[in-house]
């Protein structure tokens, strides 16, 4: 059977978004800032990705020499590659900074201060200026010159001591969590804070945003159940501390299930689906609390009913009796899965480096009924719009005098 396709997406230039017209700096490095300002992009933000003559850091992370990261958080934005070791480069982020609603940057705390480009210079120049400051620890604090990459941080936010099992080692994400939840919180906050410029008339502001803030705030209660309980050992693998049934399953054909009943309702519903209605009633399993105190039993239960059955098997038999279950899919899966293609959550847009000339990527996250995201351009090159919007600001004679010192990079192909 042939492979099945995502929907080809090309890139119409011409989309026009919600935030078409909001000017968007980006001083950034690696995934915060480029998710980030991803989000803006899509939704039709002039995102201009201020990149070192060498390229953003996230160009390195390459598959088979390709830039698969950068290729997928840097559509729709343009890149302009500046020294900014120098004078003059850092000026010229001034005078783009003079027409931008927003500016985003990620580097150590006080070097932006260092670089002439403090928050009360940029609002000296622009004073409606939303400045977006992204680090591992914040701004201030004991630990605000620390190394900042996500993994220090999902280990120390509590994240990583709540995950994998009790008798084995904590476990990091393998995928970049700590990273994304600020792009998102940062999106959001950046937003909101525009709002507050433009509906409001009230002037920029600075947003501190730690890698450290929203992935602590995920934990939610951890900290009020550990003061009434004292308990610190919450690693319980794919078994859920506050709802019975909640787990993965081995399947006969050697596949995964993942089970969840956090109702009442849907618990006592696998149970008689089961074929096990007394345990509705049983004193180890008639409440949420018992069921979670009992939940290594209550999985054995259930995981040999799933074990007897094959995965479509069991898919269907649950579907069909309105319990909550799904298939634990790898990559390979879910880009073949019927609905991830129907819905167009995976698409292919034209990339001359992948395979086919064409590469896979998500969507535009979320979806608007009536100002939709849209896909205008591929991922840019280094300096690839360094003369369409330097030249005009500078004049012709200083781009050139500033291109001829280095200054002004002359962009590579990748």
């Amino acid at each position: 059977m042939p492979a099945k396709r995502p929907a080809k997406k090309n890139f119409t230039p011409e989309a026009r978004g919600p935030l078409n017209g909001v000017r968007v700096v980006d001083l950034s490095r690696l995934v915060a800032g480029n998710v980030l300002t991803l989000q803006l992009a899509d939704f039709g933000a002039e995102v201009i990705k201020i990149e070192p003559p060498e390229g953003d850091t996230l160009r390195s992370w390459r598959v088979k020499n390709v830039e698969t990261a950068w290729k997928v958080y840097s559509r729709n934005k343009k890149s302009v590659a500046l020294d900014l070791r120098s004078d003059a480069g850092r000026a010229i982020v001034r005078e783009l900074t003079k027409t931008a609603a927003i500016l985003v940057e990620s580097f150590r705390p006080g070097v932006m201060e260092d670089m002439g480009m403090s928050p009360a210079e940029l609002h000296a120049i622009n004073p409606k200026l939303v400045i977006l400051r992204i680090s591992g620890w914040g701004q201030e604090g004991r630990y605000r010159h620390k190394p900042g990459f996500g993994t220090l941080i999902e280990g120390y936010s509590g994240f990583a001591s709540m995950n994998g099992f009790e008798d084995r080692e904590p476990v990091l994400p393998p995928m970049y969590l700590a990273d994304c939840m600020a792009a998102l919180n940062g999106y959001g906050a950046a937003l909101v804070a525009l709002r507050e410029v433009e509906m409001n008339g009230g002037k920029g502001q600075v947003l501190d945003l730690p890698l450290f803030d929203p992935l602590f705030s995920m934990l939610g209660p951890q900290a009020a159940n550990h003061k009434l309980t004292g308990d610190v050992k919450v690693r319980s693998g794919s078994r859920s501390t506050n709802a019975a049934p909640r787990n993965v399953y081995r399947t006969k054909d050697g596949s995964w299930v993942c089970l969840s009943a956090s109702t009442q309702g849907m618990a006592e519903r696998v149970l008689v689906k089961i074929g096990r209605p007394e345990l509705v009633k049983d004193p180890r399993f008639a409440t949420n609390i018992e069921r979670v105190k009992n939940g290594i039993e209550l999985d054995r239960i259930i995981g040999e009913f799933v074990g007897a059955r094959d995965l479509a098997e069991n898919l269907k038999y649950f579907d069909e009796a309105g319990v909550t279950i799904g298939p634990v899919y790898d990559i390979s899966q879910i880009t073949q899965d019927d609905y991830v293609l129907e819905r167009e959550a995976l698409i292919e847009i034209p990339d001359e480096e992948m395979t086919g000339g064409l590469m896979p990527t998500h969507g535009v996250v979320p979806r608007m009924s009536g100002t939709p995201g849209a896909l205008k351009s591929a991922a840019p090159k280094i300096g690839e719009h360094n003369e369409a919007l330097l030249k005009p600001l500078l004049g012709g004679a200083e781009y050139d005098k500033l291109v001829a010192a280095g200054t002004i990079s002359k962009g590579k192909k990748k």
